[in-house]
């Protein structure tokens, strides 16, 4: 939370890796408990409600050591990095929806969609629309689904309103893809830092720091913003309409898809 000044209500940051989580500061507690939900607190005291997921991009990287594999057989000898930053930056051509294609990164169980074990799956109909762009960003779109459907509950059921999305972690390393397809899932401006690579190590000693200077008098939510951050350079991202919509309709596939990755979990049993 202090690493990406996500401390006051109304703010949120989503960290998007080997898993993923949203984490959204609430201006108070939420009408129920949600089995789907975590309940913490800010430094500060703030109700916080977390949507976490326990796969992120790790059939990503998978993807990428697969077209990394094929370069060197190739005799094209491509860094990974760049793998990721061509790969990545070419999914934005890719169909709003995906094209139709649908793939889960399930290494593991999730809570949120009340799996205890995880198959990998990708999926497509003959009138699907495959081709190199939708095929990475339908693994970019899953990278967010589970905890999609933690922020809907959040955003749709408590009428949580958030000011300010915070990107961090590697999902949003590739300038402009993460960041633009985390706008589209929450319709809402994303922000990401140049900070955004610093984690927990970096919040824990702005808390330090902040228990130094507290006799100055300040909350910690306008400490960070006015004395830490305020000269920080970031970029925000709008979403775009279509894009939203893009979303929208691959949540319904992902989501009617769980009952194909229940009985691959069922029938893959080796």
């Amino acid at each position: 939370m202090a690493a990406t000044n996500s401390v006051a209500p109304g703010t949120g940051n989503v960290s998007a890796g080997t898993s993923t989580f949203a984490m959204i500061v609430l201006e108070k507690q939420l009408s129920r408990v949600y089995r789907e939900i975590d309940m913490v607190t800010t430094p500060a005291g703030f109700p916080c409600a977390m949507s976490h997921a326990n796969n992120g991009t790790s059939d990503l990287n998978a993807w990428i050591d697969l077209f990394k594999e094929f370069s060197d057989l190739m005799g094209i000898k491509a860094e990974t990095g760049e793998l990721f930053e061509k790969l990545y930056t070419n999914a934005l051509n890719g169909d709003p929806d995906c094209g139709g294609l649908l793939a889960y990164g399930y290494y593991s169980g999730e809570n949120i969609t009340m799996l205890n074990e995880g198959r990998l799956a990708f999926l497509r109909t003959a009138e699907s629309r495959f081709n190199l762009a939708n095929f990475m960003k339908v693994h970019l779109f899953t990278s967010l689904g589970a905890v999609k459907m933690g922020m809907d509950i959040l955003m749709e059921d408590e009428k949580v309103k958030v000011e300010r999305i915070m990107g961090h972690g590697g999902f949003f390393k590739t300038k402009g893809v993460g960041q633009r397809y985390l706008a589209a899932a929450v319709n809402a401006p994303v922000t990401v830092m140049d900070t955004a690579s610093e984690g927990g190590a970096w919040g824990i000693a702005l808390l330090a720091v902040y228990m130094i200077d507290k006799e100055i008098g300040e909350k910690l939510e306008d400490y960070l913003e006015n004395r830490i951050f305020g000269e920080l350079s970031g970029e925000t991202v709008i979403p775009y309409a279509e894009e939203v919509e893009g979303f929208r309709i691959f949540m319904q596939r992902y989501k009617a898809g769980l009952a194909i990755e229940k009985s691959a979990i069922e029938v893959m049993d080796w």
